[in-house]
């Protein structure tokens, strides 16, 4: 995933860019940046954050940068801000979302006279080298951004900072937000809407699918007006946003809560007490706490001083192993009891398989296990929100290959995600016997988007039914 924040005020912007960047933490793990532009001209800052915070590592750069004007993200892949000199001047950029087309755009390029791009290491050339690339096509900057709208599948949401002022851009379809605050003598623009707060910005606007607005210290001016669909990602609900979050005017944490809600009212599990995998799953298990009746309890703690989430090696097998040392169990909590356990979700299955065998190994008499969303079925082409390289990352997938064989229809897939259906029945008892659960519902998709109270139709739920409308 990928979170931003960006300034323009008649003031220096520094102190606001480096806090509400910092608030951005939860979304990536791997790089951090920071641009300005000011009286000195352009200024950029580019940190490795896998190894320490955001704000540990740019503390110095808070006092040797200045501007009136700033963009700043957090990164789970590419170094960014970049700062690119064309035609249209020089400007600097900031994007996150998933561009599926790279190889067909980069020739696309190379035909009109683009001479290079430079790789990162890996072999993968940054995407948003290669957005700007595309804008640089182009006559204008808003002319690039509509163009890059056009052509790239996937996902895209440019913010540009110019000398004049910041062009922020959210991708076509809504998948992820983009909002505006504004306090006196400047206008943010940032991915949560919490960032700003605490800074002294109230709520102005939040951009519609595919709007394109120029901010400057003095006003927000829009130069290409939302369209008429949205596909707002529904796991940002789930699990990537900050409980104090809210997208499209509904509350992260209130979401969860209902989801726990619904999850009690379809289910008859005896349990002593239901506990939440922290964090995003907390909500979740109050929410069924009150509805079922069965007492909250904290049998384990999640370590924070040391050990945020956004700090997390990239390393898959690392990330499972921190993800384990964060976990601390409360004895007297575990001992001889029934858990009803609620995590937000299960991709891989690695880290809550490991959660239930703590907790056994702690003296529990059971785990039942309720996740917050839908068997994970297809892996998203639309966001970075998971890690997996291969669709056969995704248990459920590894579970449908091994009751299916190697070769099977993909319409066979619809009945795996039919929670109504044989098929469905089975995935999800062989899902529960290899991670030893004693019991294992998954949360229902019209329930989960219940949960969410707005149209289906604004929603991506992608990953769970496979289907883009």
């Amino acid at each position: 995933m990928g979170g931003f924040f960006a300034v323009a005020s008649k003031e220096d912007c520094v102190f606001d860019l480096f806090f509400g960047t910092d608030y951005h933490s939860h979304l990536g793990t791997r790089r951090g940046g920071m641009a300005v532009y000011g009286k000195k001209g352009f200024d950029r800052s580019i940190h490795n954050i896998e190894d320490s915070p955001f704000r540990t590592k740019f503390a110095k750069d808070v006092n040797s940068m200045e501007g009136y004007l700033g963009i700043g993200c957090i990164s789970d892949y590419e170094p960014q801000p970049l700062i690119v000199r064309s035609h249209h001047g020089t400007y600097s950029i900031m994007t996150i979302g998933k561009i599926n087309n790279t190889d067909e755009i980069v020739s696309r390029i190379f035909k009109d006279g683009n001479i290079h791009f430079l790789e990162m290491s890996g072999g993968d050339i940054n995407p948003t080298e290669l957005v700007a690339s595309i804008l640089n096509q182009k006559e204008s900057l808003t002319e690039g951004i509509r163009y890059a709208h056009e052509i790239i599948r996937g996902s895209i949401t440019i913010v540009i900072m110019t000398p004049e002022g910041i062009l922020a851009a959210r991708d076509r379809m809504g998948r992820t937000p983009v909002v505006i605050g504004r306090k006196e003598g400047a206008y943010c623009v940032s991915f949560e809407c919490f960032a700003y707060l605490n800074l002294g910005y109230s709520d102005y606007k939040e951009l519609g699918p595919g709007e394109i607005v120029k901010i400057t210290p003095e006003e927000v001016t829009t130069l290409v007006p939302p369209g008429s669909q949205m596909k707002i990602c529904t796991f940002l609900w789930v699990y990537y946003g900050y409980p104090s979050s809210s997208y499209e005017g509904v509350s992260v944490e209130q979401m969860r809560y209902n989801c726990g809600r619904l999850l009690a009212g379809r289910d008859q599990a005896d349990a002593d007490t239901v506990a939440g995998v922290p964090d995003s799953g907390t909500p979740h298990a109050i929410g069924y706490s009150n509805a079922s009746g069965i007492p909250f309890s904290r049998p384990f703690i999640k370590y924070t001083p040391t050990w945020p989430r956004s700090f997390m090696p990239s390393i898959q097998s690392k990330r499972d192993m921190i993800a384990k040392m964060k976990l601390i169990p409360v004895h007297d909590l575990i001992r001889e009891k029934s858990l009803l356990l609620i995590d937000d979700s299960i991709v891989r299955g690695t880290q809550l398989r490991d959660t239930a065998e703590f907790l056994y190994q702690s003296g529990a008499r059971e785990v039942h296990v309720r996740p917050g969303c839908p068997p994970i079925v297809f892996s998203c082409k639309y966001l970075n929100f998971s890690r997996s390289t291969s669709v056969m990352d995704l248990i459920c997938r590894k579970v449908i290959a091994g009751l299916e064989g190697e070769h099977y229809k993909e319409e066979v897939l619809q009945e795996y995600v039919d929670p109504d259906s044989e098929r469905y029945a089975r995935m999800n008892e062989v899902i529960r016997q290899d991670m030893n659960f004693t019991s294992l519902r998954y949360h229902r998709l019209d329930d989960m988007i219940e949960a969410v109270g707005i149209s289906p139709c604004k929603l991506c739920t992608y990953c769970w039914n496979g289907k883009d409308a």
